[in-house]
């Protein structure tokens, strides 16, 4: 019999151990660790960001869920992890040993590295979690009884824009809903060396759809832009050349600010000699396993995962759900295989897909692999997409609230590719 912990409960840990329920033997124990009790579907926080969504209607109790499957699950934060000895030692106290250990964590967010940043004493929104979406959606009201200008974006180092551009843009249809449209300049401004980069080189004309797109909503926007601190009433950036070179400082007038943070390694995790990386990201080989610590496997955002080529100001690579499901299913097949004594063999497919909704409409992208070159390379915008998104956020609240481990995106995408003829292009 062994005991394999899942430290976190997001996306990733919450499906990862449903699959290794169906993957493991009876007698084989699993314990997901979380410092919150619940599951949150984190792509419908944009929505929640502006009053559309509140907590309970996407957040999951995780504890009966986890009993009913057999699962074990401790609502605690890990504090501290030593490889050596296969320990976790919790907030509580507790120390938890295991046999084999996914990491699942979901990053930290860096506000601290920019003056002025985050929502905690800075002076800006965020929805980078349901806690603070909420906020955000509590404020928004306070704001359209007096508005102002807006800057939304993703500030240097950040992996993660498509959040920025559906808040971008579903702060645009709730104003023009309003009509106050009228009194709200916007401005986009973003680490990405174009607009619609999104950290992966642009999927297929995700440059001058969302290029027009923003024309289109007389929304303005600055690229390469690094952020050097927040305050009131502006955003304070440094413009780059493509060379990466200093054009200049501006400031932007802002009254209401939302910008993307970027990510680094849990506390405990840091500075683990082999386990991460400088910035604390976990190490993985192909199978999604540590080279140093072979009973440590890694999954989701947490992972190191190199950009494929530099940007004039520094842009981090998205882990986007697609691609965490397919980790997912392989660590779950080969964790087996490791303790039966064979290698592990299941590699990820590391595919991309996006459904980003902008409020009554939306852009989708599919790159098969997410990193070019690809097979697929596929991008597209409609009324479509803002139904897409909510029936994604239905079918995959259901899949966690039932505790079963269907490939959601796989069927998502077969789906879409009906609807878009897309098969026709694969």
């Amino acid at each position: 019999m062994a005991h394999v912990v899942v430290l976190g409960a997001g996306l990733g840990g919450t499906i990862q151990a449903y699959e290794l329920r169906e993957s493991l033997g009876k007698n084989d124990e699993i314990t997901v660790i979380s410092d919150k009790p619940y599951f949150q579907f984190t792509p419908s926080n944009p929505w929640a960001g502006v009053g559309w969504r509140k907590k309970e209607e996407i957040t999951i109790d995780l504890a009966p869920v986890m009993k009913r499957r057999k699962i074990g699950f401790i609502c605690d934060a890990a504090v501290k992890l030593d490889p050596e000895t296969s320990t976790l030692t919790l907030a509580s106290g507790k120390e938890v040993t295991y046999d084999y250990l996914v990491i699942a964590t979901g990053p930290a967010l860096a506000f601290d590295e920019i003056e002025g940043f985050g929502p905690d004493g800075g002076h800006t929104a965020s929805v980078c979690s349901i806690e603070h979406a909420e906020v955000s959606g509590k404020n928004w009201d306070a704001f359209c009884a007096d508005p102002g200008p807006i800057v939304v974006g993703a500030v240097q180092g950040a992996s993660c824009f498509g959040p920025a551009y559906e808040y971008l843009l579903t702060i645009d249809t709730d104003l023009r809903r309003r009509k106050i449209r009228h009194k709200v300049p916007m401005t986009f401004v973003t680490s990405e060396p174009y607009i619609g980069h999104l950290g992966l080189g642009g999927v297929g004309d995700t440059k001058g759809m969302l290029e027009s797109i923003l024309r289109d909503r007389d929304i303005k926007w600055v690229t390469n832009a690094k952020t050097n601190k927040f305050t009131a009433d502006a955003v304070h950036i440094t413009a780059h050349d493509d060379d990466g070179n200093p054009k200049g400082d501006r400031e932007i007038p802002a009254k209401y600010k939302m910008m993307l943070p970027a990510f680094r390694g849990i506390p405990p995790l840091m500075g683990i000699e082999g386990l991460v990386n400088p910035r604390g990201f976990v190490i993985t080989d192909e199978y999604q396993r540590n080279p140093k610590y072979p009973n440590i496997f890694g999954i989701g955002v947490c992972i190191a995962i190199a950009p494929k080529d530099p940007t004039p100001v520094p842009t981090g690579v998205p882990k986007t759900g697609f691609m965490i499901e397919s980790m997912v299913t392989a660590t779950a097949h080969n964790i087996p295989r490791v303790m039966a004594g064979k290698e592990p063999n299941e590699k990820p497919t590391w595919n991309a897909l996006c459904l980003a909704d902008f409020g009554d409409r939306g852009a989708a992208f599919l790159a098969m692999p997410q990193i070019p070159p690809r097979n697929v390379n596929w991008a597209s915008e409609g009324r479509w997409v803002h139904w897409a998104k909510l029936a994604f956020e239905w079918y995959f609240m259901r899949k966690v609230k039932k505790g079963v481990s269907e490939p959601v995106y796989e069927r998502i995408i077969m789906r879409m590719m009906k609807i878009t003829k897309l098969e026709e292009k694969a």
